[in-house]
């Protein structure tokens, strides 16, 4: 009765943790879909609004137009309350992803899932601290904003304040980029230092191909053999046939294993070459986009309000040109990257429905191919992410190549196209000093069927991360 009681208290004590995850995954996953809800508006907020109020505000100041002047810190006031409603809630998000990452990082204390883990844990926890800080500065805007709208005294004073407070985060977003920029540039020369596998791999191929050669002319030497013993005349002629029938078999056997094991490392070759060159791509894409919108961008916007803060200081209301100049380049290059990292993704969710057999896994059957229709509704989903692209079809590429012989479809890999693919890993940081194991327990982790999704979502956030 007692061992019943315990039994049915653990069950019990289980399943309420199991709700309380629930709850919790159920208040992530609504608070992950506002917010993705709100961006659009707080693009076009960041992108226009700011900026067109900006023009207002300084040409309420030449014309020492009060009307425009109240008008434009209105609209102010609606824009800086816009954006931190948008960065409250990011921040929220960040800061549960990163509570869930990092007890996901504490149960797998090694290995592809720990890694991964671990890697969002931090970025979601400096995402959640920098939200924070940017919370903060919106609200200073808006309280610089209602000061305009009150015509108080203090309006300079508060101007400055808010321009003080988002010059800094403007800078550490600034500073945070160039980070990533220099972090993404050595993974990108790291990956660049491993050569074209073509000419890597150009020995083991001849070596297979010579191996082919060799095996044909066995091959050609049997038959030979066969027409001769054919030919023969003596009591010993069926056992002789016989033999050579045999002899020509295992050797035509020989010479075909010898063709598909060259074939196959040929093809092998052509998909580490195609994944090499994907990941390159996509490291040089991430430091474009840093570099434009984040490093140049936040950077451009910080000045533009330390020039406008000064401005307000030194001569009351006074806006400055050249700090709305500022603030508009910098917006705009924000804008311009927001806007392509919006269009990029809305393509792949077209072609993820429309084209389904483009990424899909070799050896399964794609979903059917949604209309059109249908693929323009699933592309505006701006909420969804890609789970069947190519960047996932490339992570599943890799890891057939780096994989054990005991994996489904790696066992006719050669040694020296394993040994390259894992040298991809380790460029990618997928190596065994980030997955906290040896290189014994590594290779091993490689070879478990069990581990398989893991590695392959490992390597599907290594080929998109700096």
């Amino acid at each position: 009765m007692q061992r019943a009681r315990n039994t049915g208290a653990e069950s019990a004590g289980a399943k309420g943790a199991s709700a309380k995850k629930n709850y919790r995954d159920r208040i992530a996953g609504l608070l992950d879909r506002f917010k993705k809800n709100l961006e659009p508006i707080d693009t076009f907020i960041k992108g226009f609004q700011t900026p067109t109020n900006a023009a207002f505000t300084q040409q309420a100041a030449v014309t020492a137009n009060e009307g425009l002047k109240h008008s434009a810190a209105a609209s102010g006031t609606s824009a800086a309350s816009g954006n931190l409603l948008t960065e409250a809630a990011g921040t929220v998000v960040s800061g549960m992803d990163a509570y869930k990452n990092m007890k996901d990082a504490k149960k797998h204390e090694t290995g592809a899932r720990h890694h991964t883990a671990q890697k969002k844990a931090k970025t979601k926890g400096t995402d959640a601290v920098v939200g924070a800080a940017s919370s903060g500065s919106y609200s200073a805007a808006i309280a610089k904003e209602v000061t305009k709208v009150q015509k108080a005294a203090d309006a300079a004073v508060a101007s400055e304040a808010s321009g003080i407070a988002s010059a800094s985060i403007g800078g550490i977003k600034g500073a945070r980029a160039v980070f990533r920029v220099g972090k993404t540039a050595r993974k990108y020369n790291e990956i660049k230092k491993l050569g074209d596998p073509h000419l890597v791999q150009a020995g083991s191929l001849a070596r297979l191909n010579e191996a082919r050669e060799q095996a044909g002319w066995a091959a050609a030497e049997a038959y030979v053999a066969l027409d001769a013993y054919w030919n023969h005349d003596g009591r010993e002629r069926l056992e002789l046939v016989s033999e050579a029938i045999d002899a020509a078999w295992e050797a035509m056997g020989e010479a075909r294993d010898a063709t598909e094991s060259l074939q196959r490392a040929e093809r092998d070759v052509e998909k580490l070459s195609t994944a090499q060159a994907y990941a390159k791509k996509k490291q040089l894409t991430k430091i474009g986009k840093e570099t434009v919108g984040g490093a140049v961008g936040e950077s451009t916007k910080a000045a533009a309000v330390v020039v406008t803060a000064v401005a307000a200081g030194t001569a009351g209301l006074a806006s400055n040109p050249v700090g709305w100049g500022l603030a508009g380049a910098g917006a705009g290059l924000v804008l311009g990257v927001t806007v392509y990292k919006a269009l990029r993704a809305a393509t792949k969710r077209y072609e993820e429905v429309h084209h389904p057999d483009r990424w899909a896994p070799e050896g399964e059957t794609p979903a059917e191919a949604a209309s059109r229709k249908e693929s323009l509704k699933h592309a505006l989903k701006f909420w969804k992410k890609v789970s069947k692209g190519e960047r996932q079809a490339m992570a599943r590429e890799i890891y057939a190549l780096a994989a054990g012989p005991d994996i489904a479809g790696s066992g006719g890999t050669t040694d020296e196209m394993r040994a390259s693919a894992r040298a991809l890993l380790n460029a990618l940081k997928s190596g065994p000093a980030q997955h906290k194991l040896d290189a014994e327990a590594w290779a091993e982790s490689l070879n478990d069927p069990a581990k398989t999704a893991g590695w392959i979502q490992e390597i599907a956030e290594q080929l998109a991360s700096g």
